[in-house]
């Protein structure tokens, strides 16, 4: 069985089909009906033939029937014409009259006599029909038939049946294929409103929940499904207001008792253990902070208008990581192009991605190597460092919040590359992952040009 995912093309499917049978079956049916109202008016033909001979029949003196026609009656009806014939019977099926010399019945003895119309083949062994009438002579019951021979059947009649396919049947197949493309046209009208809402609901994310379907112009038989969508999505956005709302609440709270308590740890005086105590709040203090900038990022439209220059964006992340980059014993550089590069997004967004990939290649390299920031041209920056690199299976799941490969490390919650693709994504831009020949990973972060956007 055929399937198609196309409603369309399912609706159109069927239309072929339907018009396909269609088209053989009506042929025949208008051949039929047009046949039968040929042999239907042939019969009628025949009734009023034999109504004219029997208004010649009459009573003779001797009350005995007398049958005097015309001479073009005679000439229709004569041998030599050969193609229609008549007899008169009476109750004992006796030929009284006939267009025959020899006066033989024009139907065999088996054809019963009182059929207004029949049909059969005659003892000459040639396709006759014919019809009958009655009438009352001389106080006798009889009966007119008249029959013709089909060999002879005229000749417009056998045109008209014989090239019926050729003259006229032809012209359904044209007909059904322009109400097949009037059929694809309306159809195409009118799930119209349904292709604008599927449109309009691909802009449905985390970032955009406030969208909703359109419910103008919706198929009273869609309308319940579109209008449970739209309140589905309400229900979402609720989800969604909660979720961030918490994330937020929990991340302001939380600041406040790690500033007192890295103030406290300075009046220790046990040096060794304050330091891992400074460390560990640090830590703590940066997941609070990613945990604020997903909270931001749910809630961000970025302004199409808006651009940023990816030059200056990267100066400053350089800058801000350079003392963490000295304090782990590792360097942070800064390559590619020294002009402005202007790209469409915002630059805050932009600074926090390239700082949260420089910040992760600080983590993952090793002493005495550099993170190269590096920019060019067409709107992309790659940020490379000289790691181990990373799995090929595990290039999509780096991405997802919370996940780490190392779960043993402590310094990380796994949401610095989901903050990465948040912002990717709400610009429209490109990220790919790669492994250095020489060792090491590398992100590629591909921005739409302002130039572009202008044009």
């Amino acid at each position: 069985m055929i399937r198609f995912e196309s409603l369309t093309s399912r609706i159109v499917f069927l239309h072929i089909v339907a018009i396909a049978l269609t088209a053989i079956v009506m042929p025949l049916v208008l051949f039929y009906l047009l046949n039968s109202e040929i042999s239907q008016l042939h019969r009628d033909a025949m009734r009023e033939q034999a109504e004219t001979i029997a208004r010649h029949l009459a009573a003779a003196p001797d009350n005995t029937p007398t049958l005097v026609l015309p001479q073009g009656l005679r000439d229709q009806y004569s041998d030599a014409y050969g193609r229609y014939a008549y007899d008169v019977i009476d109750a004992s099926e006796h030929v009284l009259f006939s267009s025959h010399r020899d006066r033989t019945p024009i139907f065999p003895a088996d054809m019963t006599a009182a059929d207004a119309a029949f049909q059969g083949i005659s003892d000459t062994g040639s396709m006759i029909a014919g019809g009958s009438v009655q009438k009352h002579v001389a106080g006798q019951i009889l009966r007119v038939r008249v029959a013709e021979d089909l060999a002879h059947r005229d000749v417009i009649t056998d045109d008209i049946v014989a090239n019926f396919f050729r003259r006229v049947g032809w012209i359904t197949i044209p007909i059904l294929l322009l109400l097949l493309a009037t059929d694809i046209f309306i159809f195409r009208r009118a799930i119209t409103p349904l292709l604008k809402a599927s449109e309009e609901a691909k802009n449905v994310g985390p970032a955009r929940t406030d969208v909703r379907l359109p419910v103008e112009q919706i198929p009273s038989e869609i309308l319940p499904l579109v209008t449970a969508v739209n309140q589905a999505f309400d229900r979402l956005e609720a989800g969604f207001r909660v979720q961030r709302q918490f994330t937020a609440d929990a991340a302001h709270e939380l600041r406040t008792p790690l500033a007192i308590l890295r103030t406290r740890l300075d009046t220790l005086s046990d040096k060794a253990a304050t330091a891992d105590l400074h460390r560990d709040i640090e830590s703590m203090s940066r997941i609070v902070g990613q945990l604020l900038e997903i909270a931001e990022l749910d809630t961000l439209v970025v302004d199409p208008s808006e651009t940023a220059d990816l030059h200056a964006v990267c100066s400053d992340v350089v800058e801000a990581l350079a003392p963490l980059a000295l304090a782990a014993g590792k360097d942070i550089a800064l390559k590619g192009v020294d002009d402005v590069v202007a790209v469409r997004g915002s630059a805050e967004m932009l600074r926090r991605a390239i700082r949260n990939l420089a910040e992760n290649a600080i983590r993952h390299t090793e002493r005495g190597t550099t993170v190269e920031i590096t920019i060019d041209d067409d709107g992309a920056v790659r940020v490379s460092d000289s790691g181990p690199g990373i799995a090929l299976e595990q290039r999509e799941l780096i991405f997802q919040r919370f996940w780490r490969g190392d779960r043993q490390r402590a310094d990380g919650a796994g949401l610095g590359l989901s903050i990465v693709r948040g912002v990717v994504e709400d610009h429209g831009a490109t990220i790919a992952v790669e492994n250095l020949p020489s060792g090491g990973a590398q992100f590629t972060l591909r921005f739409t040009p302002a130039a572009a956007v202008a044009g």
